[in-house]
């Protein structure tokens, strides 16, 4: 456990669902801790601390900004509705302070631009909430797929990552109302498939994004259904992913490589807390009549002592304590990361308004 002097002090804007899962994830943290929480009320802040079962310690308040004049706050994280992200992640970054930002970014790269350059200029560091980076089994996956030997070269991606959520959901949820945010299923889910679809071509954008049309909006032109294809035209590598509030609880992806492929059903939240695993099959081929395989695939198991949420609030403390101790510059592959995913989204969305077009990135 670090000196609690050393500990990276948490400020929440916004009591949002997720945002209980991420307080646990604070306070399971060995180098940070919660220290404030703020809603547009302090009835809603009360009724958050009480549900959540915080440290009586934890300040609360009943605005956003008096959460940010709190000079005792390091980093905040806030899990807003998109379209409040670029007033209140600037007005952060004015007050210095770090920011874990919830995914979908913003409604555009323009906006999300808009958010990095204030970062940027104050030396502070960012990172959205994509909590499935920070598993040791993606670091592990990450390994074996760098193995030329094992994989070989990329050639096919696809992952899904969708729900069908009771109708109150696609009723009055935030996700679904387009003054609050307006990507709906392609900005919460489609997040996911397109990070995972970058993170397995190391974050090269494609050539080409096309969306497919099987599109399906609500009565307010949110988008609950959406699928897309790209293409990177110099490794002949093409992806596919569907994203939906409208089907079956998936979050898979698989990754066909020259001399192996990778499948993992689980990889936005694995099926256990302190274990995650995936599976992988190299040098396959049909044995003679074509009446089985060669090779069975081999099942990893990756164990770790912390959620994956809590390791991404220590990778992100220490970035932030690098930052405010040690003089450390922001590490803005973080930044980057963000950036690429949404500007992928941002051709999704183009060519779903455009006709289903071909958008060259």
């Amino acid at each position: 456990m670090a000196d609690k002097q050393d500990l990276i002090r948490f400020g929440i804007m916004g009591c949002a669902e997720i945002a209980s899962k991420v307080s646990r994830a604070i306070l399971l943290s060995p180098n940070a801790t919660l220290v404030a929480v703020a809603s547009r009320s302090i009835d809603k802040a009360r009724q958050f601390a009480d549900r959540n079962k915080l440290p009586e310690n934890v300040r609360l308040y009943g605005s956003y900004g008096e959460l940010l004049d709190d000079l005792s706050v390091d980093a905040v994280y806030m899990p807003l509705p998109t379209t409040l992200h670029l007033k209140w992640a600037v007005m952060a970054a004015q007050k210095g302070k770090h920011l874990l930002l919830e995914k979908p970014t913003a409604l555009d790269v323009k906006v999300l631009d808009e958010m990095l350059d204030s970062f940027q200029r104050n030396g502070l560091q960012f990172m959205d909430g994509s909590m499935w980076y920070h598993h040791p089994r993606t670091a592990k996956m990450q390994e074996l797929l760098s193995n030329s030997h094992l994989f070989g070269r990329v050639k096919a991606i696809h992952s899904s990552s969708s729900y069908h959520p009771p109708p109150h959901f696609l009723e009055n949820d935030v996700r679904v109302k387009p003054e609050l945010d307006a990507l709906g299923a392609l900005g919460d889910a489609g997040w996911y498939c397109i990070g995972a679809i970058l993170w397995s071509m190391n974050q090269k954008l494609p050539t080409t994004v096309t969306a497919l049309p099987n599109t399906i909006r609500n009565s307010a032109g949110v988008i609950l259904t959406c699928s897309a294809s790209m293409l990177w035209d110099e490794e002949e590598t093409v992806a596919t992913f569907f994203c939906s509030f409208l089907a079956h609880e998936t979050m898979s992806l698989a990754v066909c490589a020259s001399n192996g492929t990778l499948n993992v059903d689980d990889f936005i939240i694995p099926y256990e807390e302190t274990a995650a695993g995936f599976s992988y099959t190299s040098g396959a081929m049909f044995v003679d009549l074509h009446i089985g395989w060669n090779v069975k695939p081999q099942h990893v198991r990756v164990e770790t002592k912390l959620p994956q949420e809590a390791v991404m609030i220590q990778e992100f403390s220490g970035l932030v304590k690098g930052v405010k101790y040690l003089g450390a510059r922001p590490d803005t592959r973080w930044a980057e990361t963000s950036r690429c995913t949404q500007l992928v989204m941002d051709a999704v969305r183009n060519s779903i308004d455009d006709g289903y077009k071909a958008i060259k990135i």
